[in-house]
């Protein structure tokens, strides 16, 4: 696994590897306490489920778990000076990588952890095509996810199922100037049965993310529990959203030819995905080498 690039973490916008530590030996590690809040966990036994999934993970792909995870103690410090040893875990690269695939997607920072990592990791071994292949069907799980967080948020804003198409149709419609989902496949020459967001490219779908994310955030920021004032709501979020595209001179959606089907790339990923291996020092993790 390179170390080339870095991903900002939250809280604060701390970077991945300003939490590096290196140890006696000289190994680089990081604290799960350390990361624990930087990938939005706020408790530590959820954390540590990830942590335990990424042990099992770890031993799935060939690899000893206690070369990249190891038990220790770290010393936390609380008001007027008190201290106290709570249980942490010092982890390699990889295991970084394991503990994010195996997070909670809902949670935005381990969304782009994920991103990253998987990015990152497949890089080293990819031709930049097949690097943004890679990027466009992550982005298009995310935006997965966060489709049906909007539907939970917009449920809970009062909007009936019997009126799910419309309120996530006006979300379009202010960001694609006024098209709706059908309008937009027949503009770009897309089969009626297709999912729209099959034929995004990253551009077009890192947009549409971002407007559904704000719309979830403005529902609940506000309080809204009218089903028209939520549809009103995502269609605003979309045109301020377009309108932010206009400001920096981008292009709009509607414009963006169609990508090729996400199942093709799907495919074409499978048959070039490597067996989940490491070499040189991320292969040995925390052990020293002599």
């Amino acid at each position: 696994m390179k170390n080339s690039g870095d991903i900002e973490l939250a809280p604060n916008r701390l970077s991945f590897e300003s939490l590096k530590k290196i140890n006696q030996h000289g190994i680089e590690y990081w604290s799960a306490r350390d990361l624990q809040p930087c990938l939005g966990y706020s408790q530590w036994r959820y954390f540590e489920n990830a942590i335990k999934k990424a042990i099992e993970s770890c031993k799935q792909s060939g690899n000893n778990p206690t070369h990249h995870i190891a038990h220790a103690r770290k010393q936390i410090e609380f008001g007027k000076g008190a201290t106290q040893l709570v249980e942490d875990y010092h982890l390699s690269r990889f295991a970084c990588y394991l503990i994010a695939q195996n997070g909670d997607p809902r949670k935005p920072e381990i969304a782009e952890a994920q991103k990253y990592f998987a990015i990152q990791t497949r890089r080293q071994e990819l031709s930049d095509e097949t690097a943004a292949d890679l990027e466009r069907l992550e982005m298009r799980k995310q935006a997965s996810i966060e489709f049906k967080a909007l539907s939970g948020a917009a449920r809970d804003a009062g909007v009936q199922n019997s009126m799910f198409g419309i309120f996530h149709d006006a979300g379009y419609k202010g960001l694609y100037g006024g098209l709706g989902s059908d309008a937009i496949k027949a503009r770009k020459g897309i089969a009626p049965k297709e999912q729209l967001m099959d034929r995004m490219n990253t551009i077009e779908l890192a947009a549409n993310q971002f407007r559904m994310t704000q719309t979830r955030d403005k529902l609940k920021r506000e309080n809204i529990k009218n089903q028209r004032d939520a549809i009103e709501t995502h269609e605003i979020v979309g045109k301020e959203v377009r309108a932010a595209i206009a400001k920096i001179g981008g292009t709009f959606p509607e414009n963006i030819p169609p990508a090729e089907p996400i199942k093709n790339v799907e495919k074409r990923l499978k048959k070039k995905k490597p067996a989940l291996e490491i070499d040189g020092k991320d292969a040995i993790g925390l052990i020293p080498t002599s």
